[in-house]
């Protein structure tokens, strides 16, 4: 932690397809490896998907493809860390395209890091929430609150953690959160009894990201970013971005 350092951009990107916001992470990760943009955060939501990392594996998936299709829930392979989980509406979805940089470069204490931030963040709303020894990802009495899996790469970092702010609890019913059996899930909402703007979470997390961070957070356009990164989209989704098809 210290004073601000680097311009980091921070960019509310509303509801995006899982697959379109892979692209996106993919063409700036690269466009970052040629020092062609800032750091930037990419908040946002996701319409229902399931996703299953590199560690994961699908019998985590309690229910058949049917179900899911009657939910309208998709799902993917990902290149990120981690077992499989959900994202839905009212979910705060983070995506950090960070290049980090000297002492930085320790990726136990970078998702550290990514957990203090949203355990400083929950403090602001009044929700107490901790680390659990052993176990990625933030924690209330609850259940777990906040989902991390990332992908480094010559110290460039993509994909980052999922926050439950209002959302539809009733998803993670479909799988075993993170293969872990016995632990709930909790949300924002849920504990404290009310309705919370998605928005307002994430403009603190966005604050207190630059301070855990060194980031000067700076607010950016979509579609500023996308001009400046669109020399490097990726013709089309590869091994990173593989649908899983139905049978």
């Amino acid at each position: 932690m210290g004073a601000p350092g680097k311009t980091c951009y921070v960019v509310e990107a509303g509801t995006m397809a899982y697959a379109r916001a892979l692209e996106l992470q993919l063409s700036i990760s690269a466009a970052k490896k040629n020092g062609l943009v800032p750091d930037v955060l990419l908040l946002l939501e996701h319409p229902p998907t399931i996703t299953l990392g590199r560690s994961g594996k699908w019998h985590n998936l309690l229910v058949p493809d049917e179900v899911l299709q009657r939910r309208g829930v998709t799902r993917y392979e990902t290149d990120r860390g981690g077992d499989i989980t959900f994202h839905g509406p009212g979910q705060l979805v983070g995506y950090p395209i960070l290049k980090l940089e000297g002492g930085e470069r320790d990726v136990h204490g970078y998702m550290r890091n990514l957990e203090e931030t949203l355990i400083r963040a929950l403090a602001r709303f009044g929700v107490e929430a901790f680390r659990l020894e052993k176990l990625t990802g933030v924690w209330t009495t609850q259940g777990k609150i906040a989902a991390m899996g990332v992908h480094i790469s010559r110290w460039i970092t993509r994909h980052g953690f999922a926050l439950n702010v209002t959302t539809d609890l009733s998803y993670f019913d479909l799988i075993r959160p993170c293969g872990l059996e016995g632990k709930g899930v909790a949300s924002v909402a849920g504990i404290l009894g009310r309705p919370v703007e998605l928005g307002a979470v994430a403009a603190a997390v966005a604050q207190e990201f630059g301070i855990v961070f060194g980031r000067a957070m700076t607010p950016a356009a979509l579609e500023m970013l996308q001009e400046e990164a669109a020399a490097f989209a990726p013709g089309a989704p590869g091994p990173a971005l593989e649908e899983v098809r139905r049978r």
